[in-house]
């Protein structure tokens, strides 16, 4: 079974900076495309950044040129740094491990961005 565990969300002003971190336990974490998700009030999760066992990006065109995804392997975790974050990057963040026969999701981890 695998398990995912996010951390680092919390409250921001405008401009601040997050880091979120995910740590994978129960498999080998290098076989997976990683990504994270979010969720506001009343909207569809939708794709923030995607990571694939290659090392290739894709970013929401919302977060590009803010938001960074990054995996170390040695670790089993997945990072999302953010900066220069806006109010409408409220939501539960998720993330998300994947390969072609499994689909995995963690908690989620609340960003709140406000003054």
């Amino acid at each position: 079974q695998v398990q995912l565990v996010e951390s680092g969300g919390g409250l921001v002003q405008p401009g601040g900076s997050l880091r979120l971190s995910c740590a994978a336990s129960g498999t080998i974490f290098s076989n997976y495309a990683m990504g994270w998700y979010r969720q506001a009030p009343g909207k569809q999760r939708e794709l923030v950044a995607h990571l694939t066992t290659y090392g290739s990006t894709t970013y929401a065109n919302s977060v590009k040129g803010r938001f960074t995804i990054s995996r170390d392997n040695a670790k089993n975790t997945v990072y999302l740094q953010m900066v220069s974050l806006k109010p409408e990057d409220t939501a539960v963040y998720y993330c998300n491990a994947k390969t072609t026969m499994t689909n995995y999701w963690g908690q989620g981890t609340q960003v709140t961005v406000s003054s």
